[in-house]
């Protein structure tokens, strides 16, 4: 039965935003609260988010300076470049995959402000520790560690984004957080290798140190965002002021460390091998990632025998940037479509969201079918800008990929989406770790045409997932638990 509380009782519910659950037993977020984080102001908002996609975008562009700072140390060293790629670059990736195991369902829990702010600044002193090194064992262990608060901004930003935007902008924040990591991509091994040139790689991490630094200060001005966490702060702020017991309706609320490390440490793992969307998307995510972090070690080498410098011979990858303009007409459609949507007052359902594989997928296996035919050794004489476009092709596929994916299991899991791209992301990392391990030998043996080949090969297979998912994608979401969960979970706060 529907309990009505008192007028005295209504008046300091509404002071912090809370009302009545139907039984009277617990309090929950009002209908239109301005405290919720989804009714803050713009500016509040623009604040947050753009230091946040900041510091994503930076972390990621050191993400990729692992194979400047392996080339540039090898001098002096008996150890084998495969080595060093693992201590510079494949160490990051496996950092972050430790990371993006604990740190979402952390902030789920317990909030995501902390984590933002201890991240930075502990990120700028492993990143001091990577420069001053005195072996390359100390670099690869403080390589890591860098890897591993990285995970925070690289995937708790989607639990932010959940937490503070609606469906229809949820759309365009994701995309500004995929172009923040794309961004981050192309810029990187530019930026490292014109400072390693200039400077010396070691003040790629001294450089990077200081401007993570500076947004940690920057980011004591940020808010928490966790609705769960702000709700059960308002509760006990309402029951200091009246004196009465007030409960905050909170479904997943994780009482205690026991239990958040019995469930919700590994909430990202089940999600990831109990739930085949997850694992599937996983794969694909994977597959994208690797191939990136592959051509961030074999590009440059690619375009030195076409006559390119040390420095310019990553520029080529500044077409990872370009290509953005086409998943920015992509995301164009996706937003006039749920405008359509709202207007007749239906719900899209989740799929929508991956509308843009259709084209991501023969995007990513044209461009590196072209791109393999296009290059030294056995294509000398074609000239550079070809293969540049097969990579802005290529670049186009990655991105998109990084975006639909990313959207569709933020809108199916929405109270666990950071947990969800956490699983998303782990074999993200583990490729892209493990890739430009292979890739030297598999370069070599093969030479880059046919080794390019194997890879599009690969990505034409890729073609068959989008009119997959098409057919039976919402038989297969309706089938988890966690979905319909997260859906029950989220309370209306429009």
């Amino acid at each position: 039965m529907e309990h009505t509380p008192s007028p005295t009782v209504s008046v300091n519910l509404a002071e912090f935003g809370l009302e009545k659950t139907e039984d009277g037993q617990h309090v929950q977020w009002a209908s239109g609260s301005a405290l919720h984080p989804w009714h803050w102001s713009g500016a509040r908002k623009c604040y947050d988010m753009t230091l946040i996609l900041l510091l994503e975008a930076f972390t990621t562009a050191i993400s990729t300076s692992g194979a400047t700072a392996a080339r540039a140390s090898q001098h002096g060293t008996d150890l084998s470049m495969t080595v060093l790629i693992f201590a510079y670059m494949s160490s990051y990736q496996l950092g972050q995959g430790v990371g993006i195991i604990v740190f979402p369902p952390y902030s789920e829990a317990f909030g995501r402000k902390k984590l933002y702010i201890a991240s930075s600044l502990l990120y700028a002193v492993f990143c001091v520790i990577v420069g001053v090194g005195n072996s390359h064992v100390a670099s690869g262990i403080a390589r890591f560690m860098t890897g591993v608060l990285s995970a925070i901004p690289s995937v708790v930003i989607t639990g932010s984004i959940a937490d503070m935007f609606k469906a229809r902008t949820r759309v365009w924040m994701v995309f500004l957080y995929i172009v923040a990591t794309g961004t981050g991509l192309g810029l990187g091994p530019v930026y490292s290798a014109y400072v390693a040139a200039e400077y010396g790689w070691e003040w790629v991490f001294y450089i990077a140190a200081m401007v993570t630094a500076l947004l940690a200060v920057m980011m004591l001005c940020i808010r928490e965002s966790r609705p769960s966490l702000l709700l059960r702060q308002h509760a006990e702020r309402l029951q200091r002021k009246t004196g009465q017991d007030f409960k905050p309706f909170i479904p997943d609320h994780v009482p205690d460390l026991k239990t958040f490390a019995r469930i919700s440490l590994f909430r990202p793992a089940q999600l990831l091998f109990s739930e085949p969307v997850m694992f599937t998307l996983s794969v694909i995510s994977g597959v994208a990632n690797g191939l990136f972090y592959l051509f961030v070690d074999t590009v440059p080498d690619i375009y030195r025998k076409m006559g390119f410098s040390e420095q310019s011979s990553s520029l080529p990858l500044l077409t990872i940037v370009i290509a953005l303009v086409g998943n920015l007409l992509i995301r164009c459609y996706d937003h006039r479509t749920t405008a359509i949507a709202e207007k007749r007052t239906h719900n899209l359902p989740p799929e929508h969201k991956l509308f843009g594989m259709w084209f991501a997928a023969p995007g990513l296996a044209i461009g590196l079918w072209i791109f393999a035919w296009t290059i030294p050794p056995d294509v000398p004489a074609v000239h550079w800008a070809v293969s540049s476009f097969a990579l802005c092709l290529v670049g186009f596929g990655l991105n998109e990929f990084s975006t639909v994916l990313s959207s569709y299991v933020t809108d199916v899991y929405l109270n666990h989406a950071a947990s969800a791209n956490a699983a998303l992301s782990f074999l993200r990392v583990t490729f892209g770790a493990f890739f430009p391990l292979f890739a030297p030998r598999m370069f070599d043996d093969l030479g880059a045409n046919k080794a390019v080949s194997v890879l599009a090969i690969f990505s034409t297979f890729i073609c068959l997932v989008p009119p997959v998912f098409h057919c039976y994608g919402r038989q297969l979401r309706e089938k988890s638990k966690f979905s319909q969960y997260s859906t029950a979970a989220v309370s209306d706060s429009s």
